[in-house]
């Protein structure tokens, strides 16, 4: 996989997934990479998204440009605590000989997707719990409990996660919703990548807003 913070060979658009990774009934856009020894199982990559390495993922609709770093966790397994056992022998039972599988267990777990908006960010062994939806442009601290929804362009620390601020002013959070930069295609990407590298988000807003 090429690391992120290094240039990236663009003769291609077609996914780079790392040998030791492990994908599953997964769907992915253009310039998606999926880091070693990372696990994806039932997911949507849209455009330029990423994880890197010891990552797991299930049940995620994971938006363009997403960055998820190391060791995190989205959506990680609920146990039925309705039932009188927790362990997954009651919903994995072919694994000990005990008869099929339990599949309206996982009928049950897919139920409560994560969302990933667009552009965000999840830091380094943060985990991201069943059901919920993180909004536009969020940055989720490293090692934080994503407990309830995060709006668009918060900050989200700690555990349980918390917001602690909102990475732009009101105006401009809503200007850049208008602008939808992560629906542009890739060339007026690339034209527009010197703007989105030098001015200020009040700046950008000014050129591009079509308000």
């Amino acid at each position: 996989m090429n690391d992120p913070g290094s240039a990236k060979d663009l003769s291609s658009d077609a996914p780079s997934i790392h040998p030791t990774a492990s994908v599953r009934d997964t769907t992915f856009g253009r310039f998606n990479e999926v880091g070693a020894r990372t696990k994806v199982s039932e997911c949507t990559f849209g455009d330029y998204a990423y994880v890197v390495h010891d990552a797991e993922i299930i049940y995620t609709t994971i938006g363009p440009f997403c960055s998820i770093a190391a060791q995190t966790r989205i959506n990680p397994g609920n146990h039925p605590l309705d039932r009188i056992m927790l362990n997954h022998v009651s919903y994995r039972s072919s694994a000990y000989g005990l008869g099929p599988d339990d599949a309206g267990f996982f009928d049950w777990r897919r139920a409560s997707p994560v969302v990933l908006g667009p552009d965000v960010w999840v830091g380094h062994g943060a985990v991201i719990l069943p059901g919920r939806t993180i909004g536009t442009g969020a940055a989720i601290g490293a090692g934080a409990i994503v407990t309830k929804d995060v709006p668009d362009f918060a900050i989200v620390v700690g555990n349980p996660g918390r917001v602690i601020r909102s990475r732009f002013p009101p105006e401009i959070c809503a200007a850049l919703l208008r602008i939808a930069f992560w629906s542009w295609d890739h060339a007026t990407l690339a034209e527009r990548l010197p703007d989105i590298r030098r001015l200020s988000a009040m700046d950008f807003c000014r050129r591009y807003d079509p308000a």
